[in-house]
């Protein structure tokens, strides 16, 4: 007999995309650390040149985990050298592209190392605003869109502050996380907003959804108005933008590590002006604010169960739209 805790929570196949998976700062030159995305063990390291590579964990010649190293890489990942990543068992190196390019006691070389084969996984990568991105596809297929370069942090990087790093492990599916952008109703009950926000502008396009919201911020003047700009690029990428009182941008990324097992990473981006001066305290408010909003959101996800055909009503925002559009990411 089949019970309700015989089935899946949430019966979706992880999404495919760009993802985050570190921080670019994280990451040293020569320097290596061992990832778990995907429901796969992974190794990102940072070569000489200073190229950022991804490689499966597990060496091709007996087994031997990339990510960890001993003696005097003892505590850290395994040593890099030049353009490669060196094991800790045997000394055989593979550079970014999955070639073993040394087997230093070796006279021979196995057929498909000496022919210059891929014998090691590896994985698409980009730096972009600040993170390392690796690309996920089921079928390995390659990246179909790309990763958008946010002008602030490229154009006018120096007008703008060091990132307030937020992060969180959340028990559900990627697609429960992203419906909140096109759930207006639960702001007043989850977050106890005095109304119920409505987006002046919706948009599914391609690999990209965007959204746009005025807004009225209450100051002991009076009324300031602003807005909420905010696009996914792809399942996994996010930039919002708060304009009005204290300008703040928020890179929201979620990576799967499994089916039901997500991680938010948020990076919050305020002026120097801005929090340098009397709106200060007005910037520390806006990111205390969404912080708490994370916190309380959840407490909901941690525990929900996902219909494929929930009881909507109207009000209840455009979840068909942003379904059928995310269900291009969902590759089984």
């Amino acid at each position: 007999m089949i019970i309700a805790s015989d089935k899946p929570r949430i019966p979706l196949p992880m999404p495919s995309g760009w993802f985050h998976v570190l921080y670019s700062n994280e990451l040293a030159v020569g320097e290596s650390k061992p990832l778990t995305y995907f429901g796969q063990e992974l190794v990102v390291f940072r070569t000489e040149s200073g190229m950022a590579k991804v490689v499966d964990a597990y060496c091709p010649h007996m087994g031997a985990h990339l990510g960890y190293g001993i003696r005097d890489q003892a505590g850290k990942g395994s040593s890099v050298v030049g353009e490669s990543i060196v094991c800790p068992f045997h000394g055989w190196a593979f550079n970014g592209e999955g070639q073993c390019t040394d087997v230093p006691y070796a006279k021979n070389l196995p057929p498909r190392v000496a022919r210059g084969e891929q014998v090691l996984g590896c994985w698409p990568v980009q730096e972009v605003n600040g993170s390392i991105l690796v690309w996920y596809h089921p079928h390995k297929e390659a990246p179909n869109f790309q990763p958008e370069v946010v002008p602030e942090l490229s154009d006018e990087a120096e007008q703008w502050s060091e990132p307030s790093l937020h992060r969180w492990e959340i028990n559900t599916h990627m697609q429960e996380i992203g419906e909140n952008a096109v759930d207006p109703a639960h702001f007043m009950f989850v977050h106890g907003t005095s109304d119920i926000p409505m987006a002046e502008e919706m948009s599914f396009d391609g690999h990209t959804r965007r959204g746009f919201l005025k807004t009225l911020q209450p100051t002991p003047r009076g009324n300031v108005e602003g807005s909420i700009e905010n696009a996914n690029i792809g399942p996994g990428l996010s930039v919002v933008r708060f304009k009005g009182l204290c300008d703040t941008l928020l890179l929201a990324n979620v990576t799967p590590v499994t089916n039901e097992h997500t991680i938010a990473y948020y990076a919050f981006y305020q002026r120097k002006a801005d929090i340098g001066g009397p709106l200060g305290r007005v910037g520390e408010a806006i990111i205390k604010n969404i912080v708490q909003q994370m916190e309380e959101d959840r407490i909901i996800w941690d525990r929900k169960k996902y219909y494929e055909k929930p009881m909507l009503c109207d009000g209840d925002g455009p979840f068909a739209k942003f379904r059928k559009w995310y269900s291009q990411f969902l590759v089984e």
